[in-house]
């Protein structure tokens, strides 16, 4: 049995950079809905921005369990 270690490496990289890139991503919607409820100028604009973090990470787990699961094929 032989592996493949570049591409063992390269899914391990990939899978690291996008967990934590939807870590940040969900950080900064939570940062945005602080925001919003602690001023009262400029609410709208950090719940639309918080809104769009989170549409962002549900995007990503969506396409996830797209890319597992071989009925949505």
């Amino acid at each position: 049995m032989q592996l493949d270690w570049s591409a063992l490496g390269e899914v391990a990289a990939v899978s690291t950079g996008v967990t934590v890139g939807v870590v940040v991503v969900f950080a900064l919607g939570v940062l945005g809905l602080s925001r919003a409820e602690g001023s009262r100028d400029g609410a709208t604009v950090s719940y639309a921005a918080a809104g769009l973090c989170f549409l962002a990470c549900a995007a990503v787990v969506a396409y996830g369990i797209y890319l597992i699961v071989p009925q949505f094929h």
